[in-house]
């Protein structure tokens, strides 16, 4: 068996990678042999695997940057504090210790020929916890892709390793119905040849990428790379030819798709994973003229806050990278933030309200494009009352009389 304790100590900062990076051998071993180690404390991000549960907590501190999947279970139970703190920021704190980062689990593919193991599926924050690190762990896993990332490693770097083959951790795949295409089709229309592109994951992004079929040489700098770009790289849709930095290279921080994805970008130059620092970095998104940031929300209001955060006093969604990739498309010469979101929860609920019920997580100074399968309202620049009438136009239907009544309550609208 794995023994951890000879390597980690107690009240270590561990961290490993997220999602479908996560080494799941190695954090199976780190949760089971938590006792030798107590009071080491934990930085999550997205938590596909569900290995973490609330029962840890008798040993171990958990912080994460969002409620993704199974953390928001450790949040509403108060074992897991939030971190609500911007992507593009991430590198430094852990450089500068407030995140920290003694220990990094790391899964990695096999060795290339030259003996260099990709760290496959995730470049990010890894990187510079690698930096900080004073013990890496690895899992070697040969169903993991060797990529081309930023970082790579070799077995001298290890003060342990172990071999696996498993499946790396996986959400459940979601398949774009109607409403996420009309939703696509209303965003398309802001997409033009040329663009260089930021999405995340899931139905919505993958229907307003199957959208976008005809358009010409689009580019991709992105902090998550999914199934939908797999499609328009191999039919020419996405060439990355127009950019003016890494240019022919679709840039990404980490995998979060399938086998399709990672059969694809195995051993593939035109897919590069970076760190934080340069999927989010505002001196690397300053140089991407024509930037098109396609980003989701909990819900927004009449005139142009975010709620990205909280959905029924749950911590479900983070700060992430939106607001990172929605000041940049706002800058970018040509370029144009698009929020893209159902109009409402079913039959139960509005998704624009007259009143944020979480915090803003993006404040309306940086609204841009809001789009819905009833249309799109564009804010930029715009009054509030001007705001307000084109939000309530994007509304579910059913939604709009009430919205507009508060909205008059309120004095953004005259009655």
């Amino acid at each position: 068996m794995l023994d951890l304790a000879k390597l980690i100590r107690p009240g270590d900062g561990v961290l490993w990678g997220q999602g479908t990076a996560e080494p799941q051998t190695l954090v199976e071993a780190f949760l089971a042999q938590r006792a030798a180690y107590r009071g080491a404390s934990v930085f999550l991000g997205i938590n596909y695997s569900g290995a973490v549960r609330v029962e840890h907590a008798d040993a171990l501190r958990f912080t994460a940057y969002c409620g993704t999947i199974h953390n928001r279970k450790l949040i509403d139970a108060g074992v897991a504090d939030v971190r609500p703190v911007p992507y593009s920021r991430f590198g430094a704190l852990i450089r500068e210790a407030r995140i920290r980062a003694d220990v990094v689990l790391v899964q990695v593919s096999p060795p290339n020929a030259q003996g260099e193991h990709s760290l496959g599926l995730s470049a990010e924050y890894l990187v510079p916890a690698l930096e900080r690190a004073r013990v890496v762990i690895a899992e070697i896993n040969d169903q993991v892709p060797w990529t081309y990332t930023e970082r790579r490693l070799r077995a001298e770097d290890f003060a342990l390793s172990v071999h696996s083959s498993r499946s790396p951790a996986l959400a459940a795949a979601g398949t774009p119905g109607e409403l996420e295409r009309r939703v696509g089709a209303h965003a398309a229309g802001f997409i033009r040849d040329g663009a260089t592109l930021e999405f995340g994951i899931g139905a919505l992004p993958d229907a307003i990428l199957a959208a976008l079929g005809d358009r010409r040489d689009l580019g991709v700098h992105s902090g998550s790379l999914g199934d939908g770009v797999v499609d328009l790289m191999q039919r020419g849709v996405i060439t990355n030819a127009r950019k003016p930095i890494d240019a022919g290279k679709t840039i990404g921080g980490v995998l979060l798709g399938t086998r399709k994805l990672f059969d694809f970008v195995d051993r593939n130059p035109a897919v590069e994973l970076r760190s934080s620092d340069h999927t989010h970095g505002a001196q690397v998104l300053a140089q991407l003229p024509n930037f098109v940031a396609i980003n989701s929300a909990v819900e927004v209001d009449l005139t142009g806050q975010v709620n990205g955060e909280l959905a029924n006093g749950s911590y479900v969604g983070a700060v992430g990278g939106a607001p990172d990739f929605v000041h940049a498309a706002n800058v970018s010469p040509g370029g144009v933030s698009l929020i893209c979101l159902p109009s409402a929860v079913g039959t139960k609920a509005s998704r624009i309200v007259a009143r944020l019920s979480g915090p803003v997580s993006t404040p309306r100074s940086e609204a841009g494009v809001f789009v819905t399968e009833y249309g799109a309202a564009d804010l930029r620049g715009l009054p509030l009352r001007t705001r307000v009438t084109r939000m309530l136009e994007i509304a579910h239907p059913d939604f709009r009389e009430a919205l507009e009544r508060e909205a008059q309550e309120m004095g953004l609208l005259r009655g």
